[in-house]
């Protein structure tokens, strides 16, 4: 079994283009799984039954001694690791049937995105930029890319200083797979960056070891995702949001606010790095439900 998932992360990694986040997400869904398997007496994939692939997805949600239970969405994630590996297994002509592809993930209740008002990132946004500290310089820039670029938080931390193009004013992002695309720059978005890259970051680089990173530690290292979601929380406590805000509810209010000024949801899709347009149409619900809300409070007979 061991050697099964070798081979098919394996395949993930050089085919596939995974990133390094899903391939680790992925080893540890697998390890759980295998050792689930080998305490029902299942050492080898062609051994696998549809009741197996069953019995494990109800022991996520339920737990054991050395697990929580999971909610929904968890397991959900889980199985697909298990649904893929086991299709890559009889695509190969590894096993004769595939015992998970008649299993479905468990169901969990839609949740909006939670974006908040364009006031209240301006408020997350100044309180970021506290001091003329080379600290402040990036965690403002950190942030202005955030919710300027709609990037993800291992987007901007992964950012090399040549994805830059201050004068073209855009951003070369690598999403998930390694799909690259370019996202315009605000000017905003380029004054925190000429900010930082010119009067903060040659100060933290002269610590490091030459890395071509553009968001830096103290070390001179490259910002990790840890680093950047601290400097997010402590922007966001010191605007009075407290845990309203994390890294990924600045891409949500970043599509939300281009969909609020008429922006095509297509163009969202695209500047979101979404492979399919069914994923950004959830933002239009938000619209949707804001144009409500304010239809509620504002028309005399809305009541």
């Amino acid at each position: 079994m061991r050697t099964a998932v070798r081979a098919w992360l394996a395949h993930l990694d050089v085919e596939r283009g995974a990133s390094a986040n899903t391939l680790a997400s992925y080893r540890r869904d697998l390890a759980r799984y295998t050792a689930y398997l080998a305490a029902s007496g299942v050492t080898r994939p062609e051994a696998v039954t549809e009741a197996h692939v069953t019995g494990f997805l109800a022991a996520l949600r339920t737990g054991d001694a050395d697990h929580g239970p999971l909610a929904a969405s968890s397991a959900a994630r889980t199985l697909v690791a298990v649904r893929g590996f086991h299709r890559f297994l009889a695509l190969e002509g590894d096993t004769t049937e595939d015992p998970a592809a008649g299993v479905p993930p468990p169901s969990s209740p839609s949740h909006l995105p939670k974006a908040i008002a364009v006031e209240e990132v301006e408020r997350l946004l100044d309180a970021a930029s506290a001091g003329d500290t080379p600290a402040a310089l990036r965690d403002r820039a950190l942030l202005e890319v955030l919710y300027g670029a709609g990037a993800r938080i291992s987007e901007a931390v992964g950012l090399d200083v040549d994805d830059i193009d201050l004068d073209e004013g855009v951003v070369r992002l690598f999403g998930k797979g390694g799909k690259e695309r370019l996202v315009p720059l605000g000017s905003y978005a380029r004054g925190a960056l000429t900010a930082y890259l010119v009067r903060a970051r040659p100060a933290f680089a002269a610590k490091g070891k030459g890395t071509p990173a553009v968001f830096l530690n103290q070390r001179g290292g490259r910002l990790t995702r840890q680093g950047a979601w601290g400097v997010v929380q402590a922007a966001a406590d010191r605007a009075g949001l407290g845990d309203r805000v994390s890294p990924h509810t600045l891409r949500h209010s970043f599509a939300t606010h281009l969909l609020d000024g008429g922006a095509d949801v297509r163009v969202v899709q695209e500047l979101l790095g979404h492979a399919s347009v069914t994923t950004t149409q959830i933002y239009t619900l938000v619209t949707v439900q804001r144009l409500r809300e304010v239809y509620a409070q504002s028309h005399p007979r809305a009541r």
